[in-house]
């Protein structure tokens, strides 16, 4: 592996981690509000939940929706199926509101990190200015990076809420070059996410390493993007860099 001189690091479900926090947030909602009149178990609210918050995360990557539509219209979508119920709407956008709000207070109660991740991140540390660049809500990020005791790590924090640019576009990770003071080909990011973090890089003229998870699907010759390197345990980062 060539030498880097900054490292850009995503951070839900590559340091922190989001996946089991909003499972857990969503099967809170389920029983806070009473959605077994809707779905049989909490786990078929978050199975109908999940493919749909995906592409609306998707479509806010790419700068087609605000955040206050996703934040609301995730849990519209549970609430109604799908269907148009307009007799109702106002009462629903109102419950789904509410339920928006409950899940990010609830994902901040079941915040953890990932296995491993603060000992590799602290490895980084001691080698490398480290920035991190997300995509999530501003006011859920802060909170998770100012109570994960890894805040002495980061040099820099980009939110894309506040900079109004969503990974995958290239502008965000031009702006952590600026701030690093480095080129393009003198940092890497490190992320979970093919459409966000790698493509993102990518299209920034960027390395990039994946971690690759369990659950995600395996990369063929016809898939794009293709990151620099891949890991599947993200405690083979010490071995390369």
């Amino acid at each position: 592996m060539k030498q880097y001189k900054a490292i850009f690091l995503d951070w839900d479900d590559t340091i922190g981690d989001w996946s089991h926090a909003a499972h857990d947030a969503l099967c809170d909602l389920y029983r806070l509000f009473h959605l077994e009149t809707l779905y049989s178990t909490a786990e078929d609210f978050v199975a109908y939940y999940e493919p749909y918050n995906l592409n609306l995360w998707e479509r806010y990557g790419r700068g087609e929706i605000t955040k206050e539509y996703l934040s609301v219209e995730r849990f519209l979508h549970m609430l109604t199926k799908g269907e148009s119920m307009e007799s109702e709407t106002e009462s629903l956008k109102a419950k789904a509101t509410e339920m928006g709000r409950t899940f990010l207070l609830q994902t901040n109660k079941h915040f953890s990190l990932l296995p491993h991740a603060e000992e590799v991140v602290r490895y980084l540390a001691g080698k490398y200015p480290l920035t991190i660049i997300s995509n999530g809500f501003k006011e859920v990020q802060y909170y998770k990076f100012s109570h994960s005791g890894l805040q002495d790590c980061f040099a820099h924090l980009l939110v894309s809420e506040e900079l109004g640019v969503n990974k995958p576009q290239p502008e965000i990770f031009r702006r952590a070059l600026l701030l690093n003071g480095v080129t393009a080909d003198e940092a890497l990011m490190i992320g979970d996410s093919l459409t966000s973090d790698i493509a993102g890089a990518q299209a920034a003229g960027i390395d990039s390493l994946w971690i690759k998870r369990n659950n995600h699907s395996p990369i063929t010759t016809h898939q794009s993007p293709i990151p620099t390197y891949a890991v599947t345990d993200i405690r083979e980062i010490r071995q390369l860099i």
